[in-house]
């Protein structure tokens, strides 16, 4: 089902509706390799109560939050998006991707 993610220069992480970790792809799983495995973990359980207050409102509104960090000298962008099946939430999806310090912007009409 996630094989086109597996391999992707990005971490993919996927949850259900209660926050369980349904999959992780090869980049998430070494992002996050010295806490174990997390597949079948809660993602609640590794965040903030803000952070959980924003994950519970994506669910029950099925809404978009993307922003970028830097740690480690290192700048992503995070993108998490309802996912669903049947118009229905079914989880979340979060792409985590490493961008450049001046990335480029385009508006393009």
């Amino acid at each position: 089902m996630y094989e086109w993610a597996n391999e992707m220069n990005c971490a993919v992480t996927v949850c259900d509706t209660e926050g369980v970790i349904l999959y992780m792809n090869e980049k998430a799983c070494r992002t996050f390799a010295k806490h174990g495995n997390l597949i079948g973990k809660n993602l609640f359980d590794c965040h903030n109560p803000q952070s959980q207050d924003k994950i519970r409102e994506l669910l029950e509104t099925g809404g978009v939050n993307a922003y970028t960090i830097e740690k480690n000298g290192i700048r992503k962008m995070i993108y998490q998006t309802a996912w669903k099946q049947d118009g229905v939430v079914g989880g979340l999806v979060e792409i985590s991707m490493e961008i450049p310090g001046e990335t480029p912007h385009y508006v393009r009409k």
